[in-house]
């Protein structure tokens, strides 16, 4: 189930920004009288699952996920329609408009991509307002693994500063970290404070999901919910609604000693100390190799255990803020992408495919992160679509640059061979994004 509705926030999702990226085309085309023939959610090869015809367009879906399109008259796009192109040029063609006209036609899409993505923060601020755990809250400390240790972070440590600036947001803490370069964290343990240094190796280390800087959690008896299909608590005769309270007569103050403690006695018996209609039960369970017990049970939410921070917006602040928010966020993913390019961080191996994209979606149905997660993505799809690639709007905003300062066109030859090289790059682009989730998913 939690499956079906990632898969169904993130398709509605798609549709909707696809929608209005191409709603950007094709406004544009018509705003200077240019003839849209096809108006397509999804691509359509060989068939369509629906489709209808209004005045000059053909509107429909396609069956292929992988996006959509409009087919504007006298350009070379995904349908590749060469004999229309070897007609004269028409006055309602694309080919017909001016430099500036075509220009503004091809940004459309990423016009009304970057506007929704702003008007959709405004909804969501105006609507739930602005919910995050102040660093300063954080009590307990943070919680990391090996890699946080290996450059001199500690469970428990208190984070004060990054690069002597606070950040007032605890989750925003590790990104800070990554996308602006910084050298120090600044951490607070047995009353001292203490100057940690980064080290460039932690960077791609972090991006592989190593390294996490997490808040710290207090243990808390475990009522058991059910069992996973290799439980070893199940096999020696733990019942749902036990209540797990401590391991070898341990009890345990912070869910990472719990943790650790069954890791480090993986494969070998320990007496789990439960508590059964309010009696003592003591079971004994050999963990699996990684260290699990086979149990699940209901975890608590941060706003349980921490004091979280809500800001609430007006209507008219919500509209400044929802903007600053929308640029911010083109910010952060522009240095995220840059990242890709880094020898050093080797971000390409992080770079995921529909998976990765699918998996940001909670595993249940709640409106405000879909909307914000919908934002975010629109944001994704405005940037990537701008990339100087044939085939892309951006490849052929840069073919219209080169014109309108050189006053020369390319030639129509020439358009259609950069669309095939355009083409053939996104796929294998494709193909190396969903093949790096392929194999995240053997790895596991």
């Amino acid at each position: 189930m939690t499956i079906l509705i990632k898969i169904l926030q993130f398709v509605m999702s798609l549709s909707i920004l696809v929608i209005i990226h191409e709603l950007g085309h094709f406004t544009l085309a018509k705003l200077f009288k240019t003839r849209v023939e096809k108006f397509y959610l999804f691509f359509d090869p060989w068939f369509a699952l629906f489709k209808y015809k209004k005045g000059e367009t053909e509107y429909g879906i396609g069956w292929l996920p992988l996006g959509g399109y409009v087919k504007i008259s006298g350009m070379i796009d995904e349908s590749m329609d060469k004999e229309q192109m070897k007609q004269p040029p028409q006055p309602h063609e694309f080919r017909s408009k001016t430099s500036w006209q075509r220009l503004l036609i091809m940004t459309g899409g990423v016009i009304f991509n970057f506007i929704s993505a702003m008007l959709i923060y405004v909804f969501v601020l105006y609507t739930w307002g602005e919910t995050y755990l102040p660093t300063a809250n954080v009590k307990y400390g943070i919680v990391t693994d090996s890699v946080g240790y290996e450059i001199g972070l500690r469970n428990g440590d208190k984070i004060l500063t990054v690069d002597n600036q606070y950040v007032d947001n605890f989750v925003q803490i590790t990104p800070d970290i990554v996308l602006n370069n910084r050298k120090t964290i600044q951490v607070e343990r047995d009353e001292q404070v203490i100057n940690i240094e980064i080290p460039k190796e932690y960077i791609p280390k972090i991006l592989k999901g190593k390294g996490q800087i997490n808040c710290r959690i207090p243990f808390y008896p475990l009522v058991i919910k059910a069992f996973e299909k290799e439980s070893p608590a199940r096999t020696a005769g733990v019942l749902p609604a036990d209540e797990l309270v401590g391991i070898d007569s341990i009890h345990f103050t912070y869910s990472d000693e719990f943790q650790k403690y069954l890791l480090e006695n993986k494969s070998r018996p320990v007496v789990l100390n439960l508590l059964r209609n309010s009696k003592t039960e003591n079971i004994t369970v050999t963990p699996t190799a990684a260290g699990l017990l086979g149990i699940s049970y209901p975890g608590r939410s941060l706003d349980q255990i921490f004091e979280l921070k809500t800001i609430r917006y007006g209507f008219f602040k919500s509209i400044p803020a929802g903007i600053d928010k929308g640029f911010k966020t083109i910010g952060d993913y522009l240095k995220q992408f840059k990242l890709l390019f880094s020898k050093h961080t080797k971000a390409y191996e992080s770079l995921g495919g529909f998976i990765t994209i699918g998996n940001i979606f909670p595993g249940v149905w709640d409106w405000q992160s879909f909307w914000t997660l919908t934002a975010f993505l629109s944001i994704i799809l405005a940037v990537m679509n701008i990339l100087p690639i044939p085939a892309l709007d951006g490849g052929h905003v840069m073919f219209l640059l080169f014109e309108v300062i050189t006053g020369r066109k390319p030639s129509d030859k020439f358009l259609e061979y950069a669309q095939y090289a355009g083409m053939i790059l996104l796929l294998s682009l494709l193909i190396f994004a969903n093949g790096n989730d392929i194999l995240r998913l053997i790895r596991k």
